[in-house]
């Protein structure tokens, strides 16, 4: 598959680039930003995927979060992609900055006409997981996955459902029980129709309560006290703590006073997360 690099900068001994592709999975251009840590020049490095949140780009993360210099320091390469096709053709894909262009959720969209290219959680876990290993110094078996907000929920899902691929998880403010929450029904029955047990598929506390999954090192999430959405009810963070108790599953889930949802609060973080994967991709 062709990659048309967009941009490139020099970012703490290893290189930060933008890439464009043709993408099978969704049916129109895509855009997804790389890091390479300097050790990428002598051997192949563990990776670790970073899904972003609502009116995010592939550029948001790598601008915002201040993870080069931790990826740098553990060897670890970083590959945040767009949160959604965009420029699709369908009339109303840009009216809500919760749905649409933007607001991909990282499903696979079953309704039309956003089945015909909304294909997010296929493009993270297969094409984009291609790419990524075609053209990069990237070591397979050591796969990570991270986000925040709607990508903590991506993240959490893709885990849950793909332990054979990615062996560390983490998130900051997932939406952690979509099923529950005024963005994750919209998105839901937009994007997947009626079929509530098809909604199970991408709900992180509900494919918890009921998985063999066991990430032994344990998944680490943080939650910003102050964050708005948090009092509105659209994360839940405590139904997915529940629901790891319920199995077992090692949970870290660290609540911070006076910390919103924003990436002054992910960038605060980041060395921890970026550690925690680190422990299980190098060891």
């Amino acid at each position: 598959m062709l990659l048309d690099k967009v941009e490139e900068h020099a970012s703490f001994g290893g290189t930060q680039a933008v890439y464009r592709h043709s993408s099978r999975a969704v049916g129109a251009p895509m855009k997804f930003s790389v890091y390479l840590p300097p050790q990428a020049a002598t051997k192949k490095v563990p990776a670790l995927f970073y899904l972003a949140g609502l009116t995010c780009t592939e550029e948001t993360f790598p601008i915002k979060a201040g993870a080069q210099r931790y990826a740098a320091e553990h060897g670890i390469a970083l590959i945040s992609p767009d949160t959604s096709p965009r420029d699709t053709g369908i009339p109303w894909e840009n009216n809500s900055w919760e749905f649409g262009t933007g607001a991909g959720f990282y499903v696979d969209a079953t309704v039309a006409p956003w089945n015909k290219h909304f294909q997010m959680y296929s493009y993270v876990k297969d094409e984009l997981r291609e790419l990524a290993l075609e053209h990069f110094p990237i070591d397979g078996s050591r796969l990570g996955i991270f986000g925040h907000s709607m990508g903590g929920h991506g993240a959490l899902v893709l885990a849950i459902r793909n332990p054979d691929i990615y062996k560390s998880v983490s998130a900051f403010a997932p939406i952690a029980a979509p099923m529950h929450c005024d963005w994750g029904l919209g998105a839901f029955a937009g994007y997947l129709g009626d079929d509530h047990n098809e909604w199970k598929r991408y709900d992180a506390s509900e494919l918890m309560r009921t998985t063999s999954t066991r990430f032994r090192e344990g998944i680490l999430i943080d939650q910003g006290l102050a964050d708005k959405f948090l009092t509105e009810s659209q994360l839940n963070p405590e139904l997915f703590e529940a629901a790891c108790a319920k199995v077992g599953q090692p949970l870290t889930l660290r609540r911070h006073e006076g910390y919103d949802h924003g990436y002054f609060f992910i960038a605060s973080f980041m060395a921890d997360h970026i550690a925690h994967h680190a422990r299980v991709l190098n060891a």
